[in-house]
């Protein structure tokens, strides 16, 4: 049984860094990994702070956000920060 592991970024150096370095090291075997670029698909940035997101890149697994390196808060990707 895998766990669920979503990784939220922004499309920023330190993001996609982030991305190749974190989000693609899990064992696929333990962990499904969803990629969500906050940058292109805005509407999902609610569900980000939903799951306790606050700034980018970050890591939610089983529910737990894990920061990883700030790049950018929410309000920032958001456009009103």
């Amino acid at each position: 049984m895998t766990q669920k592991a979503t990784f939220y970024h922004a499309g920023c150096a330190v993001c996609l860094d982030a991305e190749r370095q974190i989000a693609h090291a899990l064992d696929p075997a333990r962990f499904e990994v969803e990629i969500v670029d906050l940058g292109s698909d805005r509407a999902r940035i609610a569900e980000a702070e939903a799951a306790g997101v606050i700034s980018v890149p970050a890591m939610v697994i089983a529910g737990t956000p894990l920061h990883i390196n700030f790049g950018a808060s929410l309000a920032d990707v958001r456009g009103d920060g």
